[in-house]
């Protein structure tokens, strides 16, 4: 049965809809983050008013993962992915056409911006449903590689502003949002046979609150993307401050951290499909912790610095591949979408502790070291938590699925 589902054109085809919808919304997403410094100037923002413009779609969306994830669970990805593109659609074109002259504007555009970025909530369980258990960590890893939609805004947002008037990266992303609502509900399909839950979205979030798995993974996924996103926000203000490097060499090594970690998440699904999530997690959070350790010596940039960066972008991305793979293969059919929900959601978040404390340490010792050496020490941990207490959770759910 399994097998003749990933042979069906319907399960690719709802792949790469839920792909393309995940980039698409993540670009949306995305959009005040680029042009924080340009609204800096032209509004006279404080440093801490530009970051809470910036870090207001980040809380939304990631927190709007819990209950969207529920809701997807209830509806199926046709109905949700297609209404969360339209609802983005509105701040988008507010904040492109009447938001950018005020600081308030701008914060409310933002807040209902954050909505885009529920929409990883969405295709989880929706990929979920389409594919095997051997088959789902690679499906869930190539839907995962829907997150380098942040990078779409980051390299063209600033241009067209300048190009082509401030109006019009706000009028393109509207407009391919609008599409691809309107081609996802004529051609994106749930599974045949989806689990359609019964009892309400609290009922079904407080259940899964309540698995092992959920918060196991909440943690697992806080560290491995929420690694990714930390870096992808503070590596640029590091390679400058630690390297002397100038903006635009930092941001294009940013750049390269960024693709790498893209590229190696569905890698990350594929090898939890071959030799299972646990061995994954735990070489990629020793790969960590050691290019941590190496760095936290502020080692010469070329090679030893760039190979340590490269290579936990790497690791990141496979981790956070395999995390899902995880979640696909532990949560019980039915409350996938919750799960995903919760741990998304801390993936999200687990991006905004990483740079505070980054920033927190070099402000009272004048070097990133210490940071580093804690990211070496969390990452240790990750791994004693994966070999013991997941190891565990694992084995008992197969032993259940079996019965």
């Amino acid at each position: 049965m399994g097998d003749e589902r990933t042979s069906r054109p319907g399960a690719v085809r709802a792949l790469v809809l839920a792909t393309l919808g995940f980039a698409i919304n993540f670009w949306a997403w995305a959009l005040l983050s680029p042009l924080g410094p340009r609204f800096k100037d032209l509004l006279h923002l404080s440093s801490g008013q530009q970051a809470l413009l910036v870090a207001v779609p980040v809380i939304v969306g990631s927190l709007g993962r819990i209950p969207v994830g529920a809701l997807t669970d209830r509806f199926g990805g046709r109905v949700m992915f297609p209404l969360v593109s339209l609802i983005t659609v509105v701040p988008v074109l507010f904040i492109g056409l009447l938001g950018q002259h005020s600081f308030g504007a701008l914060l409310v555009g933002g807040f209902f911006l954050g909505i885009g970025g529920t929409a990883f909530a969405i295709g989880v369980p929706l990929v979920n449903a389409w594919f095997p258990p051997e088959r789902r960590g690679f499906a869930i890893g190539v839907f995962g590689a829907g997150m380098g939609g942040t990078a779409i805004s980051a390299l063209t947002t600033v241009k067209m502003v300048k190009g082509m008037g401030e109006s019009a990266p706000f009028l393109l992303t509207a407009a391919v949002l609008a599409t691809y609502a309107v081609v996802a509900w004529f051609f994106l399909r749930d599974a045949p046979g989806r689990v359609v839950p019964t009892t309400s979205v609290v009922a079904r979030l407080s259940a899964a609150a309540r698995l092992p798995i959920a918060w196991q993974a909440c943690i697992l996924y806080a560290v491995a993307f929420g690694g990714y996103v930390a870096f992808s926000v503070y590596l640029p203000a590091y390679l400058k401050t630690a390297y002397g490097l100038e903006q635009a060499d930092a941001a294009n090594r940013m750049a390269g951290f960024v693709v790498a970690a893209v590229v190696m998440r569905p890698l990350g699904g594929w090898l939890a499909d071959r030799v299972g999530a646990i061995p994954v997690l735990a070489g990629v959070f020793a790969v960590v912790a050691a290019g941590a350790g190496v760095q936290a010596a502020t080692p010469d940039l070329m090679p030893v610095g760039t190979a340590a960066f490269l290579t936990m972008a790497a690791a990141l991305g496979v981790g956070s591949g395999a995390t899902f793979a995880l979640v696909a293969r532990s949560a019980p059919p039915a409350q996938v979408g919750s799960v995903t929900g919760l741990v998304g959601a801390a993936g999200g978040l687990g991006g905004f502790v990483p740079p505070l404390v980054m920033s927190s340490v070099y402000a009272r010792t004048g070097t990133y070291s210490l940071g580093l050496a804690l990211l070496a020490v969390v990452a240790l941990a990750c791994l004693l938590l994966t070999m013991t207490t997941v190891r565990r959770t694992t084995r008992v759910r197969a032993g259940q699925a079996v019965a």
